[in-house]
């Protein structure tokens, strides 16, 4: 007897969560297509040289069987570039907050010492002490052993450098990981879509699958125009329409990706981690006849391993899941609150906190840069940005982006934790309820760094948020 049409018709749903022990996942690898998304070939940038190398190895044993969608195709070769880029930022960034750490504790120290000859010359008189530690501190001697530290840090991080094996400044001509993709796949690639194709399927994802919160790609609804919202969508379509060609026997699509935001995967339960959307592998099926399976690049590399005798150290491993988790973080549940503790591990969703900036009439090319940074260094301040502008009315929120919880200001009689800076470190026409206020150690750096008429802009955001959350009584 058959199974009843309920069982039949809602498989993919009452299927168990996709498992790496699961009997069928060897023939993903070993019979059907490929697809790598667009994050898990610009990962290629993000390794060291040795890891890189070892990662294309090991994609060579997939040769024959990759395809390559036209959008993530142009995905790739677009985003290659900015993604280099971001690296470049990422370590100058490092290298300057270094120094201005360095140079704060060269101002504290000097404090410091102020601060002890003071006490030794007013109830000491210790006039003979206080000249040998003004020898002892003295800015020569400080800037002596400051200059050890800044060494070793600057080697640590052009060893960074080093390892990375690319150029920073690298012409497509000179990229060799475009050639390695290029040769892995060959003829793989698909076609562009006609325009006709292309606007059918826009249409379809704005106005009927996004709103009703269809997998996938319905998470990108926000963005700034409907082809970079739909390029999720536009993706899954060339991959069903591509996975109704192959041969009846060998229809199974193994999909890769770094993306686990909600509209490719289930929101997780409290009795259970998120899984694939069972939608994905029903549509699939239903219009292509095809199975699907959907692993992470951690999963996946395991897998190439496992069933394709690729060779992957342990060292390998563990860069894959640390680049893996560096690009999923820029993804968010827009059920998050972002506080100072997990701000510095998460970029803002793309291109919000420039409008953020914006919306507010900043100007300057410095905090613009910092606004638009992939470095972590600049994290604090873009969240806080979008966080006081939306709490201020001066922006519409989107409807996905995660509630921010940080403030660059306090009024209250004591400090919210004790690195907090008293407002009477503020010029009287600078801030206002100076006696009552506290202000955030990363925001007087913040100020430290902001050209004069972005310093008043922010000063008075700072401000209006420490007034609106002391009348909240947040």
């Amino acid at each position: 007897m058959s199974d009843p049409a309920l069982l039949k018709r809602f498989a993919a749903w009452l299927q168990p969560q996709p498992s790496a022990e699961d009997a069928e996942r060897s023939a993903f690898f070993q019979d059907g297509i490929i697809v790598l998304d667009t994050n898990v070939l610009l990962s290629l940038y993000e390794y060291t040289e040795t890891s890189r190398e070892a990662v294309l190895s090991a994609l060579e044993r997939t040769a024959g069987r990759l395809w390559m969608p036209y959008q993530v195709g142009l995905e790739f070769v677009r985003g290659r570039r900015s993604t280099l880029e971001s690296r470049k930022r990422a370590l100058a960034d490092a290298a300057s907050e270094v120094n201005k750490k360095l140079m704060a504790a060269r101002r504290a120290i000097a404090e410091a010492k102020n601060l002890v000859c003071f006490q030794l010359d007013k109830y000491g008189q210790a006039h003979k002490e206080i000249a040998e530690l003004e020898a002892f501190a003295a800015d020569s001697a400080v800037d002596a052993h400051l200059n050890m530290y800044r060494q070793e840090f600057k080697r640590h991080l052009d060893m960074l450098k080093t390892n990375h094996g690319l150029a920073l400044n690298l012409s497509d001509a000179e990229d060799p990981i475009l050639a390695r993709i290029a040769e892995l796949y060959a003829e793989g690639i698909g076609q562009q879509p006609d325009d006709v194709t292309l606007r059918r399927r826009l249409e379809e994802a704005t106005a009927f699958r996004f709103p009703n919160k269809i997998p996938p790609g319905f998470s990108d609804a926000d963005k700034e125009t409907p082809l970079k919202s739909a390029g999720d969508f536009l993706l899954w379509e060339e991959l069903i329409e591509h996975a109704s060609q192959i041969p009846q026997a060998g229809r199974r699509v193994l999909f890769v990706s770094n993306d686990t935001k909600e509209d490719w995967y289930e929101p997780e339960s409290r009795t259970s981690s998120s899984r694939p959307w069972p939608s994905l592998f029903d549509e699939l099926k239903r219009r292509a006849g095809a199975d699907l399976r959907i692993e992470t690049p951690v999963d996946f590399y395991g897998g190439v391993k496992e069933f394709l005798d690729a060779e992957l150290a342990e060292d390998t491993y563990a860069e894959i899941e640390r680049v893996s988790e560096a690009f999923q973080t820029r993804v968010h549940d827009p059920r998050l609150v972002v506080t100072e503790e997990t701000a510095p591990h998460f970029d803002p969703p793309e291109g919000l906190a420039l409008t953020a900036f914006e919306s507010v009439g900043l100007a300057s090319s410095t905090l613009r840069a910092a606004a638009e940074s992939a470095s972590p260094s600049h994290r604090m301040f873009q969240w806080w940005l979008v966080g006081v502008t939306a709490q201020l009315g001066r922006r519409a929120p989107r409807d996905s982006e995660p509630s921010v919880d940080i403030a660059a200001a306090a009024r209250s009689s004591e400090p919210p934790s004790q690195d907090w800076i008293p407002g009477t470190a503020m010029s009287p026409g600078e801030w206002l309820h100076r006696d009552s206020s506290w202000i955030a150690p990363w925001f007087m750096d913040l100020l430290e760094s902001a050209p004069q008429k972005d310093r008043a802009v922010l000063r008075r955001l700072a401000a209006q948020q420490a007034e609106d959350n002391r009348r909240s009584g947040s």
